[in-house]
């Protein structure tokens, strides 16, 4: 009985809660804000402002407009895998469907808050207020925020919602299908993808980011199966996937393009591991010859080239050499520099394709026919320098079947001598690098070496590469 008349109360109170207005459950549905068509303006006439504030040399623009000033576009990075940090990346379109009209472009929002995918997922449309903010580099790419007129700064926790509108729309966004050798400038901050894509075969035992050698990245090759030209993914070490093992195979891969935090070289930045689709199990992996390297090189000599007696500047002739242009207009060619980079004796051989406009270019040097029947202790050296290559790359290769014929060059079977060290774009361009003693006696028969670059006359392709004091020999 006591029991019952002490309910009555608290029934009542519960009914009365629920019928209070004033307890309500909140409405907290999005609402589109309430921007003015007139107050909006493109992601061109952004950059064009920051290119113009550039070319009176100065390093940023802030945005002074007395009238409200906004960009619409869709966010295509997320911070929830941990591979993006306090940095919103927004494209101004979903997809390619008009290229020529208002081209795609990006940008990047430094905001110093977290979690920002619980509020700005990918393909949600975001009005920003430029009104205040600030357009220049941050590691390379354009950004807005806060700033000066030396760096952009970040946009603080308290702020950014107030100048980062949420739209009603999430959009499928639709990333632009390209070649690595393609990219330019104006494809950062911007969703890509590439196709026919796989891992380097020496990263492949590697995990995204979580190798001893990996200090705030990880950084690993993809390679194009089509044409073998590469770029690095990057992975922050905070990225929750970091020690999961990079995938074997070959397919799809999409993610941002941008550059590396010291604005070096270009990557490709991935959301989640969900962006890779390389289901693919059969790879494009190269014919390998992998005799190892010698402890000491031949008493013979069978082949030398140091290149002193050919012409500055003219493409490499004589001694049996065949210098084939597969691909843009430049080739190895003779050079002399006493400069930091100077070549080695009086003159080296170089590919240097800055300012060619080749959307392409790949260069043989291949030596003459080299019988190596009845050889003992074969052995090739060389010495290979470099000038800020980018993503432009240096291959040794070799043939047991090539002709000798132009004509057959991409038809004979190459493959690579991968015990060969060849300069990479993280060494001093200062100093020349040894091959080592590149084993060859695993081979039989007769054999061409080439020294290949694939590059073009874009900006993150037109690296130089240099050779000098080739040389093959064997002990009787």
């Amino acid at each position: 009985m006591n029991k019952f008349l002490i309910a009555i109360p608290i029934a009542i109170s519960l009914t009365a809660c629920v019928q209070d207005d004033d307890y309500s459950v909140p409405d907290t549905s999005i609402k589109e804000p309430n921007i003015p068509a007139n107050s909006i303006t493109t992601f061109k006439a952004v950059v064009e402002r920051y290119e113009q504030a550039v070319n009176g040399g100065n390093a940023t623009v802030l945005i002074r407009d007395e009238q409200d000033l906004y960009i619409e576009g869709y966010v295509i990075s997320s911070d929830k895998g941990g591979n993006f940090f306090e940095e919103l990346i927004i494209q101004n379109k979903m997809d390619d469907s008009d290229p020529d009209n208002d081209p795609r472009l990006g940008l990047k929002i430094e905001i110093n808050a977290s979690s920002l995918y619980n509020t700005f997922e990918i393909g949600r449309k975001v009005y920003v207020k430029m009104n205040g903010l600030t357009i220049g580099l941050s590691n390379g790419v354009i950004s807005i925020g806060k700033g000066d007129s030396n760096q952009v700064k970040q946009i603080q926790a308290s702020e950014f919602r107030n100048i980062i509108k949420r739209g009603t729309e999430v959009a499928t966004l639709t990333p632009k299908i390209a070649n690595i050798q393609d990219l330019t400038g104006k494809d950062e901050n911007t969703l890509i993808q590439l196709n026919n894509m796989q891992v380097n075969r020496f990263d492949l035992a590697s995990t995204y980011a979580g190798e001893s050698i990996d200090e705030f990245d990880g950084f690993r090759f993809l390679e194009s199966c089509d044409n073998k030209v590469s770029i690095l993914m990057q992975t922050s070490t905070f990225a929750d996937f970091k020690s999961l093992p990079i995938p074997q195979g070959k397919g799809t891969i999409q993610g941002i393009f941008g550059r590396d935090f010291r604005d070096a070289f270009n990557v490709l930045m991935i959301n989640s591991t969900s962006d890779i689709n390389f289901d693919g199990q059969q790879r494009c992996d190269p014919l390998e010859l992998n005799c190892g390297l010698a402890a000491t090189y031949g008493t013979t000599n069978l082949f030398y080239e140091n290149f002193e007696t050919q012409t500055n500047n003219r493409l490499i002739t004589g001694n049996g050499w065949t210098n084939h242009i597969e691909a843009g207009t430049e080739g190895w060619e003779a050079f002399s520099s006493v400069s930091t980079n100077a070549s080695l004796g009086t003159r080296s051989a170089r590919v240097q394709t800055a300012s060619s406009g080749d959307v392409s270019n790949m260069a043989w040097l291949i030596t003459p026919a080299l019988d190596l029947t009845g050889k003992n202790g074969v052995t090739l050296r060389f010495k290979t320098s470099n000038s800020l290559a980018d993503s432009s790359f240096m291959e040794v290769l070799y043939s047991l079947n090539w002709d000798g014929t132009q004509a057959n060059i991409k038809t004979a079977t190459w493959g690579v001598l991968s015990a060969a060290y060849i300069v990479k774009d993280s060494d001093s361009f200062v100093p020349w690098f040894n091959s080592g003693n590149v084993d060859l006696t695993c081979a039989t028969g007769t054999i061409h070496i080439a020294f290949k670059y694939t590059g073009s006359g874009q900006e993150s392709f037109d690296g130089v590469y240099e050779l000098d004091e080739v040389s093959i020999d064997y002990t009787p």
